[in-house]
């Protein structure tokens, strides 16, 4: 019996101590819970059957309201409400924003064998992103070194170095600049560009999410993204592929790129 509920982000991260409020039809309030650490919302009070009114509030993300009805057996169960950013509607404002690689991934991920996934991640890059005031017109641009590429398995990052895939001592960078940018949906936007890779430049699409803007412990200003991309390796000539039983490949040919972002606002990182 009871009010239940779980509160995410639109990347499914749990918002702790999300507050959750229930109303009657008369706009009388009848429960009040906090979410907890994993973002669960419990509570043990019984209600007559019937419509609420839910409302969930966070700091720093706009409310939501739906209609929840309570069973017979006194049960309303909400499910999963998901909570956008204050803002996320727009981008950050306008001006200069760099990259923090301290607090940014930039990773990708490939079929194993066709049952499993090989994870993977670069761990040197840097970026700078300028957000104009007419918004599509913004840019972004970004190098990563390609010998930084790291799966957990120094075999299996050697060959991935190798000619047979990035040629790391021919191809040292991988490069990203925007050409152009359009709105998605209500907190997503497509971004445009140029990527350069193996020797090869090819037009790719990020499906960009903004996330959210917010002060840092330094007295910075950051402002948050994630973005995917799919990848075909044949498009960048990297065809090395090995068929380990009936056509199946032990790798696949699409990559799959996830990045998750933080960008300071400012020409520069923080010295701290």
């Amino acid at each position: 019996m009871g009010l239940r509920a779980q509160v995410r982000t639109r990347d499914g991260w749990a918002v702790q101590h999300a507050v959750v409020t229930v109303t009657d039809m008369t706009g009388t309030q009848v429960v009040r819970a906090a979410a907890d650490e994993d973002g669960t919302v419990r509570d043990a009070t019984s209600l007559p059957p019937g419509p609420y009114t839910l409302i969930v509030t966070a700091v720093g993300y706009a409310p939501v309201a739906a209609t929840v009805i309570v069973t017979a057996g006194g049960r309303a169960d909400a499910g999963t409400v998901v909570l956008a950013r204050q803002g996320g509607v727009e981008l950050p404002p306008p001006g200069a924003w760099t990259l923090d690689p301290a607090h940014s991934s930039v990773g990708a991920v490939a079929q194993h064998l066709g049952i499993s996934s090989v994870h993977g991640r670069f761990t040197a890059f840097s970026g700078r992103i300028e957000i104009a005031e007419d918004v599509e017109k913004s840019r972004v641009e970004a190098v990563i070194e390609a010998a930084s590429i790291d799966t957990g398995n120094a075999m299996r990052d050697g060959h991935l170095k190798s000619a047979d895939f990035l040629d790391v001592e021919r191809f040292t960078e991988i490069t990203y600049s925007s050409t152009g940018l359009e709105p998605a949906g209500p907190d997503r936007w497509t971004v445009h560009g140029e990527l350069s890779l193996h020797g090869v430049v090819r037009e790719v699409d990020l499906d960009l999410s903004y996330l959210g803007t917010g002060p840092d412990p330094w007295g910075g200003t950051r402002a948050a993204f994630r973005a995917t991309a799919d990848l075909r390796r044949d498009d960048f000539a990297m065809n090395y592929n090995q068929v380990v039983q009936a056509g199946i490949s032990a790798i696949g040919t699409t990559l799959k790129v996830e990045l998750d972002i933080q960008a300071v606002q400012g020409d520069s990182l923080p010295s701290a």
